[in-house]
């Protein structure tokens, strides 16, 4: 067995119960649409790093995270009581970032491009006959 099957198991589960636990249990207003992204659990499987984008602009990023915040104390009692684990994770929560970056580098990508009228794919087989 995989060393790191088991915290990635537990990240599966636990990332499932939250969004569960989101989408049913917790009325806080300010949580406002997180989608959680992914779930690090430590290999003691003590912490669980929770990361969540959500709709909006930075203030509404920051006032969900807080309203997650908010909700951390009841989460986690019920990740405990709904997973056999001989001890709960401890829930932080964070902005996945790489969301942003990924979105940003299609960006940078989409802007590099070429145009069809730019390249003519005359020179092609001139490049393939040097390669030879």
């Amino acid at each position: 067995m995989a060393q790191g099957s088991r915290p990635e198991r537990v990240a599966d589960l636990v990332r499932a119960e939250l969004g569960e636990l989101l989408a049913r249990r917790v009325n806080d207003p300010g949580v406002g649409f997180v989608t959680l992204t992914r779930v690090q659990v430590t290999p003691d499987l003590q912490h669980a790093r929770v990361y969540f984008t959500t709709l909006g602009d930075d203030d509404q990023r920051e006032q969900s995270r807080r309203a997650l915040e908010r909700a951390t104390p009841f989460l986690r009692r019920q990740i405990g009581q709904r997973l056999t684990l001989k001890r709960t994770p401890r829930l932080t929560f964070h902005f996945d970032e790489s969301i942003g970056h990924q979105e940003r580098v299609e960006q940078l990508l989409e802007e590099l491009q070429i145009s069809p009228s730019t390249h003519t794919g005359e020179n092609d087989d001139e490049d393939q006959e040097h390669d030879e």
